[in-house]
């Protein structure tokens, strides 16, 4: 299926059964040549997925398992590369919050109902500036101390409709103002800080414009 009504982004998507993961196939691929971005890769079933610090995230049939490479000439000019996860995050929260749910976005890229992650999202940047995003929902069905998500909504309409409003092309600054709301929401939640190897309270985090945050005098940034 490819999506290219109106201007701007021309993407094919490829829906497949089960794969070991939609984010390791579509690095090598593009990695080998054997993919050119733009494209994304959608699987029912994922056996080996990739979460954030390479922890795994697997799921059973109905779930969302979605990877898309895009060119970084396509993305808004005023969006930082250290705010692609909040970025492509925020517009998938958004589609899904038009369908009824009550989701947000816990710093940088966890999708959350309540106090409970129902999905996350993993962003890498690759040579010829290439970026691959990936994300996981629990639509259907979610591991124990996970959450599914509060509505039904069928799979490939939610895909369609996400990319749909990525073509939109919304600024950075747009995003942003919205996200710097729900932000709060995050200050009640533990951060894994790569450096310090541990969690890390967000209560006096502050957002910073271009998607890092100031926590204990010093900036935190997160391509996850």
């Amino acid at each position: 299926m490819i999506i290219s009504e109106g201007k701007g982004l021309e993407l094919e998507i490829t829906y497949l059964k089960e794969t070991t993961s939609t984010h390791k196939v579509l690095v090598e691929g593009i990695q080998s040549g054997i993919f050119k971005a733009p494209l994304a890769l959608s699987a029912d079933i994922q056996t080996s997925g990739v979460g954030s610090r390479d922890n795994s995230w697997q799921g059973g049939d109905g779930n969302l398992f979605l990877s898309f490479a895009l060119k970084g000439d396509k993305l808004p000019a005023d969006l930082p590369k250290n705010s692609l996860s909040i970025y492509f995050s925020y517009l998938m929260k958004e589609t899904l919050s038009e369908f009824g749910s009550n989701l947000f976005l816990k710093w940088p890229n966890d999708f959350y109902l309540g106090d409970k992650k129902i999905g996350g999202t993993i962003t890498k940047a690759l040579k010829d500036d290439i970026v691959v995003c990936s994300m996981g929902i629990n639509l259907k069905s979610s591991p124990e101390n996970f959450q599914i998500i509060d509505i039904n909504i069928d799979k490939i309409l939610l895909i369609e409709s996400f990319f749909l409003k990525l073509k939109e092309d919304i600024l950075w600054k747009k995003i942003f103002r919205k996200y710097k709301v729900e932000f709060s929401k995050s200050q009640r939640f533990l951060y894994y800080d790569e450096i310090r190897k541990e969690k890390v309270s967000l209560k006096d985090a502050k957002l910073l414009k271009d998607g890092s945050i100031e926590l204990n005098g010093r900036e935190v940034y997160s391509l996850r």
